[in-house]
């Protein structure tokens, strides 16, 4: 909803919240020329200006969150200046690049108000930051990373430092639920509560994904009943949609073209000339595509207007594609990961491309929300690749998972439905972290209050007295922490080593990465899981290399330019399908309705899948015979999946997962069909017992200081469902048949 603006009057005479509004914020909405008030903002200004709850607001990229946050924020402050030292509001943002972004908005706001911006992270020099401490005001936007720095390195100043706090603000706060990064977010929000001495009203802002009553959890743990929750009923969007399918075929040998391939053919002849998106699933894809299109505007003599974006680059390439997106006088079209998902403000792009199946039904919504700002719809373009069927391939290629997947993801956008945040978990790597900062924030604490400030009123609130208890035994025995005779817990030699280095400040593990350079010149960073020798050819940044020497003292990986090179492995592991997700691939395998937005290819293939479901039986039954093994199509979410994978390894069946489906080594259909009608009729086992026949459960940062008895239960609480996974059993085994 906007209200209009009356010729010659107030720019927002109809709406009541405008008139609640400071003067001289309400003179600077009528500077830029706004036409009135959006309906997120009508919503959320008497809410936050009351200050009695705190407010959680959904609402889709570019629909105004930021000003329905800080223009009641902003007004509050100049109505009522701060008596005392300190921050009045604090901004947590998952990127620095948003905190850069943000960080000019907010300074053109409240530059006439008498307001304070400050930005605090990784690249803010330390003569800033003491400067920041000495003289605290205004608004700090900052990471989570540099909150914590804030608490161990300068502790004793908190209570300076948040005398005046009365919002504390969470950008894209669906990006941090259900992770470490998260968790640890959390703790850092209640921390800063007891160093204010004070409940600081929280405001969220989150795209409408998944269920709003869990992001409220979130953001106010124990008690997300009492957030207020605002959503925009006015970020419906249009949608122009087209899934194209491909169909990778072995290379000709008298192909004479160098690196054929028809997604990037297609992308290079439909996205030049405007600004666009390409969104890859991995850093290795971003790099593989951005060649391919680079080289294509070589050989088309053509200026190159395809940059690469994703977190290994350096900032001033990342910063030179954002920049590029936001300049429209020349035409860019950036290749990149989940980098550009969030809200950095890029402008509208004219389309989105998704090379490959999305990761998820929300991380697809994210992305479509670049497209289609203003009034205009929103233009998706999917561009999925399946193999050519020989005589040997394996039912995974024959059912053409990768396109039902891609078609689930859509159906499920169109209904407006998100993938829930993951269940609680006990984040024990986190606790780690938390523990040794809280204690290098107050040069020491008593286990009680330890325990009482981290999971009793804190995040952790999973870990009982019983399991603190055995956590507090871990890290002494791995000299994370020492007790004092007076009770009172200190770091321990490895504990301080840890809490002294700069990476303690994240709660995520970072690999071992090498800087690559050329020329006095920082191309970016990737992960050495095995070192290249030199003269190895390498493709990054969008650019091809040869390795001139690898220097394994600095780390550094000197390269020059290149006529050839492939890019390099990145570490990582992508995100689990949801369960809802595979059951709604099993309900297009079922239908007989061909989508509109499939493309003739598209639907040659769809209808492949489809007749190699039927030729299989799965209709009826989930056991597929291949050779010496059996293939176990359950189509239920990754999570299920382990947790039937592991109470099938234990009772001796070998299993390899992949994609929609599981194979049983060296087990014939007959006998798979008695272990799983045994497994079905079989007491559901405790998650810990099947968490133990995981070999390796260390999984997070700090996971190498925990005992075996902690690691399980972590693992158990995080990637199992022994209650979806015997429901699933008790389908897939009645009868033989799937539930329709």
């Amino acid at each position: 909803m906007t209200t209009s603006r009356p010729s010659g009057s107030d720019p927002a005479a109809p709406s009541g919240a405008y008139g609640l509004l400071h003067p001289a914020v309400r003179r600077w909405i009528w500077d830029e020329g706004w036409t009135g008030l959006r309906d997120i903002q009508e919503t959320a200004i008497p809410e936050v200006l009351a200050g009695r709850t705190d407010v959680l607001i959904g609402a889709a990229t570019a629909s105004g969150k930021t000003e329905a946050a800080f223009l009641p924020i902003c007004s509050a402050l100049v109505s009522e200046p701060p008596a005392v030292p300190g921050f009045s509001a604090i901004y947590v943002s998952p990127l620095k690049a948003l905190i850069n972004d943000q960080y000019d908005r907010l300074d053109r706001l409240c530059t006439d108000l008498d307001i304070p911006v400050a930005r605090w992270h990784g690249d803010v020099g330390s003569d800033r930051k003491h400067k920041l401490t000495e003289n605290p005001r205004g608004i700090l936007l900052i990471t989570p990373e540099s909150l914590e720095a804030l608490f161990v390195l300068r502790g004793w100043k908190m209570s300076h430092l948040t005398g005046a706090l009365r919002y504390v603000v969470v950008d894209e706060a669906h990006s941090f639920i259900g992770t470490e990064r998260g968790a640890q977010l959390q703790s850092l929000l209640h921390r800063l509560d007891l160093a204010a001495r004070r409940r600081v009203p929280r405001i969220g802002l989150s795209a409408t994904l998944g269920d709003m009553r869990l992001a409220a959890e979130f953001l106010r743990p124990g008690d997300g009943g009492k957030v207020t929750l605002i959503t925009s009923d006015s970020d419906a969007q249009a949608l122009r949609l087209l899934l194209r399918g491909y169909v990778e075929r072995e290379p000709d040998p008298a192909e004479t073209r160098d690196e054929p391939d028809e997604i990037a053919d297609h992308l290079f002849t439909t996205l030049r000339g405007s600004h666009n998106l390409i969104f890859a699933n991995s850093r290795r894809d971003v790099e593989h595509y951005t060649d391919l299109l680079s080289r294509r505007c070589e050989r088309a003599g053509v200026p190159g207007e395809f940059v690469p974006h994703h977190g290994n680059l350096s900032k001033d390439i990342r910063e030179h594609a954002e920049s590029r997106l936001k300049d429209r006088s020349r035409p860019v079209t950036a290749v990149c990961t989940a980098t550009l998902e969030l809200g950095i403000d890029i402008g509208a792009v004219a389309s989105v491309a998704q090379i490959g199946a999305a990761p998820g039904v929300a991380a697809l919504r994210q992305r479509l929300g670049r497209s289609g700002r203003r009034g205009e719809p929103a233009v998706l373009g999917l561009h999925i690749r399946e193999r050519e069927l020989i005589g040997t391939s394996p039912p995974g290629d024959e059912l053409r998972e990768e396109l039902v997947q891609a078609i689930a993801v859509v159906e499920l956008l169109l209904r407006r439905w998100y993938e829930p945040p993951p269940s609680a978990a006990l984040h024990l790597s986190t606790l780690v972290q938390q523990l040794l900062s809280l204690i290098a924030q107050h040069g020491g604490v008593s286990p009680s209050d330890a325990y009482r400030t981290l999971c009793v009123q804190g995040p952790f609130r999973a870990v009982d007295p019983g399991v603190f208890g055995a956590f507090l035994r871990d890290a002494g025995a791995a000299d994370l922490i020492r007790q004092e005779p007076d009770g009172l817990l200190l770091h321990g030699t490895v504990g301080e080593r840890l809490v002294n280095h700069h990476s303690f400040y994240a709660a995520f593990a970072t690999p071992v990465e090498y800087r690559v350079v050329t020329e006095r010149t920082t191309l970016g960073t990737f992960p050495m899981d095995h070192l290249l020798p030199d003269g190895a050819l390498l493709i990054f940044a969008g650019r091809r290399w040869k390795i001139l020497k690898v220097d394994t003292e600095a780390r550094t990986i000197e390269v020059a330019p290149s006529s050839g090179g492939r890019p390099p492995r990145f570490t990582g592991s992508g995100m689990a399908v949801h369960d809802r997700v595979r059951r709604e691939m099993r309900r297009i395998y079922q239908d007989t309705a061909v989508p509109v937005y499939l493309d003739a290819t598209a639907q040659r293939l769809l209808e492949q899948g489809r007749a190699t479901y039927r030729r299989f039986g799965l209709r009826s039954d989930s056991l597929v015979g291949w050779g010496k093994d059996t293939l176990f199509f359950p189509f239920r979410g990754d999570v299920i999946m382990t947790t039937i994978g592991l109470a099938l390894l234990g009772r001796g069946v070998e299993i390899d997962q992949e994609g929609a489906g599981m194979t049983l080594n060296g087990t014939s259909p007959a006998t798979a069909h008695t272990r799983l009608r045994e497994l079905a009729s079989a007491a559901p086992p405790a998650p810990e017992a099947l968490a133990a026949l995981v070999p390796d459960k260390r999984l997070e940062k700090h996971d190498h200081f925990l005992g075996e008895d902690l690691l399980t239960r972590g693992y158990a609480a995080r990637h199992l469902d022994v209650p979806g996974a015997w429901s699933a059993l008790a389908e897939l085994t009645a009868g033989g048949r799937h539930p329709d």
